[in-house]
């Protein structure tokens, strides 16, 4: 599988799988089987999170593996409620899933949400987020850095920051994030953070990779399954190696997990065909009835809104 470099010298996968399986308890429980036969399909990166709830399935499914942690990638994330408690927060991730160090840890959110019970998404009276605006993503920051010498998280990066958030980060940061993980698909190609990101030295990674149906059934994609006679799901995921970035993909079928980690090289014009599908359209991440994601405006993100195509491109 090929691997990407990143700015500290570490190689990391550039294909992961993803964990995420929702709340159901019964789902979570199975969750180490799946996780397995993708290890011994060949999978060596395995993306999950303190908020997944899985972070103890993918430990049980690289110890029943028997393959060396040190051909392993695993890349977890901390709860936006855990800002102000990193180490902490990060000591119960590694005793959930049972190991001594993670390959990669990000900050799951720039926003800053109190600690209340442990309740992952506290909520004030109205329905809004309760936000912890006594301290910020600068001051997280600190504390991730800390964690990086003590040898818990090998590399440390952040999820759904912006250009904008970005830059204020790089204001105090001593480290610079090794990795940006961001939703990113045809549908959202992200190409000025990608540009920026590159100048930078941070490594992207793409979330929702494939778009979710609405993406694998676009004309253009199926099209390109047919001409190549691949799977759409192989399209998107050749069309994001092929653009340098790293991708987290998820399925729980044996085969289909294979069939994700064949990648082939899109001719440059087909590149450029799905290029050219980019609407500036979120698919995973929706704001609420305020307008808010997890009590953060779009400017406040520095997320850019949805931009209508005028043509749409053709084969």
């Amino acid at each position: 599988m090929k691997s990407l470099q990143l700015n500290n010298g570490a190689t990391m996968p550039c294909i992961a799988l993803g964990s995420w399986v929702g709340t159901d308890p019964k789902e979570l429980a199975r969750a180490s089987s799946w996780l397995l036969t993708a290890l011994e399909a060949g999978y060596r990166h395995i993306d999950t999170a303190a908020l997944y709830g899985t972070e103890g399935a993918v430990g049980e499914a690289v110890r029943q593996s028997g393959i060396p942690r040190k051909d392993l990638y695993i890349t977890t994330k901390l709860p936006f409620h855990h800002t102000k408690r990193v180490r902490e927060s990060l000591d119960k991730s590694l005793k959930r899933a049972g190991l001594d160090y993670f390959d990669l840890y990000l900050v799951h959110w720039p926003q800053v949400v109190v600690y209340k019970n442990n309740n992952l998404v506290p909520l004030n009276a109205d329905g809004s987020v309760m936000l912890d605006e006594t301290s910020d993503f600068n001051d997280t920051w600190k504390e991730m850095e800390k964690v990086v010498a003590s040898g818990k998280a090998k590399s440390i990066g952040v999820c759904n920051f912006s250009i904008k958030t970005l830059e204020q980060l790089l204001k105090t940061a001593k480290v610079r994030p090794a990795v940006l993980q961001i939703e990113l698909h045809p549908y959202l190609a992200q190409n000025e953070l990608l540009e920026w990101c590159e100048d930078k030295g941070i490594m992207v990674v793409a979330y929702a990779a494939t778009g979710y149906a609405v993406v694998r059934e676009d004309p253009i994609i199926v099209a390109l399954a047919k001409k190549y006679n691949v799977t759409p799901t192989q399209i998107v995921l050749s069309w994001h190696v092929g653009r340098g970035t790293g991708l987290v993909v998820k399925s729980e079928n044996a085969s289909r997990q294979e069939e994700n980690l064949k990648v082939i090289e899109l001719h440059e014009e087909d590149a450029r065909r799905i290029d050219a599908l980019d609407k500036n359209r979120r698919l995973c991440i929706q704001p609420d009835k305020q307008g808010k994601v997890f009590g953060w405006t779009f400017d406040r993100l520095g997320w850019q809104e949805e931009r209508v195509l005028q043509t749409e491109a053709k084969l």
